[in-house]
């Protein structure tokens, strides 16, 4: 079921003290979870992206950005995830001609446009589904910091730079799925989706190398919205950060409607939405997360604003040697 991500995580709180004693039957779940774990092996490299938090980081921006590194020194990755959102259990190559966002999730269907993608509940069982495809020679793990089942050769994580770990408790108390320092110890690098406002790089130990990087949108969308009336919607972890980029980008925004993350959008809330719309004398606008969501017969009637993580060159650099460095030990150790 979708969720808003709750607004006592953000800080301390009744909520968050009431709920408190509860974290600590998450983390001894946690514990056992990774305790009896028996990761398996691949074939192929593995690279995985995910976060220490629940809730919107800006994962897939920067899944996407490194299978552009990647393919761009020779390589030819493969997304893996869980599809959160659809039926399938895998394992599947996405193909959009043939999957919709209920068959293999929002995120999967949208990467798919420009990369390959498999769903696999089964996190082992993708990577070997992967590896039997020899045109594929490494796989780019969507999520899955916390899974124990696979291992991993290069581990990122992911901080939103301007919640940081929020109150920094775990669930429920907070969005922390494990203790911050537990999951640092399990991290090899980390990048923040804009500059780090919470002062979390402090406290992140200096052999972790740190990159920050900024979402934005692609320059023709920026023409198309500048000052133009808009009535903008999303049901994303963090859509704060959606209504941002259209300020950023000086949209006339004249209404907001915010949903659940994963909100499976039907023809009655799309329907409120165009005569909200049309009422603003706007057009309505969204992610495009969501907009592989929405009823099919709608999509031609919303714009989109399809966003890039971008670094710096300097940071692109570096993140392209560690990922080389990557393959090298993989090499070296078989």
């Amino acid at each position: 079921m979708p969720l808003k991500t709750p607004k006592f995580w953000s800080g301390l709180n009744w909520q968050s003290i009431l709920l408190f004693p509860l974290s600590y039957i998450w983390r001894l779940g946690h514990y056992i979870n990774q305790k009896n774990a028996h990761p398996q092996k691949s074939d192929i490299p593995v690279i995985c992206v995910g976060n220490l938090t629940v809730g919107g980081s800006g994962k897939t921006p920067v899944v996407i950005t490194l299978c552009r590194f990647l393919s761009g020194i020779g390589k030819s990755p493969s997304v893996l995830t869980r599809g959160f959102g659809g039926r399938e259990k895998g394992p599947v190559f996405v193909n959009s001609n043939l999957h919709q966002s209920v068959d293999v999730g929002d995120e999967p269907l949208m990467m798919s446009n420009s990369n390959t993608v498999c769903v696999s509940r089964n996190r082992p069982a993708g990577a070997a589904f992967i590896s039997s495809d020899k045109e594929l020679d490494c796989v780019v793990m969507d999520d899955g910091l916390q899974n124990p089942t696979l291992e991993k050769n290069l581990k990122i994580a992911v901080f939103d730079g301007k919640f940081g770990i929020g109150n920094g408790l775990l669930l429920p108390a907070g969005p922390m799925r494990e203790t911050l320092d537990d999951g640092l110890k399990n991290v090899d690098m980390v990048i923040f989706n804009g500059e780090d406002e919470t002062g979390l790089t402090q406290k992140i130990p200096s052999h972790i190398p740190i990159f920050t990087g900024e979402l934005r949108p692609d320059d023709e969308i920026i023409e198309h919205l500048k000052g133009r009336p808009v009535y903008g919607f999303a049901g994303i972890g963090n859509p704060s950060r959606f209504f941002k980029t259209l300020q950023n980008i000086e949209a006339d925004i004249v209404g907001e409607a915010h949903f659940a993350d994963h909100h499976p959008y039907t023809d009655t809330d799309m329907s409120q939405l165009y005569e909200d719309a049309n009422q603003a004398g706007s057009e309505l606008v969204t992610t495009q997360k969501d907009w592989m969501r929405l009823p099919a017969e709608w999509r031609e009637r919303v714009l989109t604003v399809p966003v890039r993580i971008h670094f710096s060159s300097a940071d692109s650099i570096k993140i392209v040697s560690l990922l080389e460095t990557t393959f090298k030990n993989v090499l070296s150790s078989q």
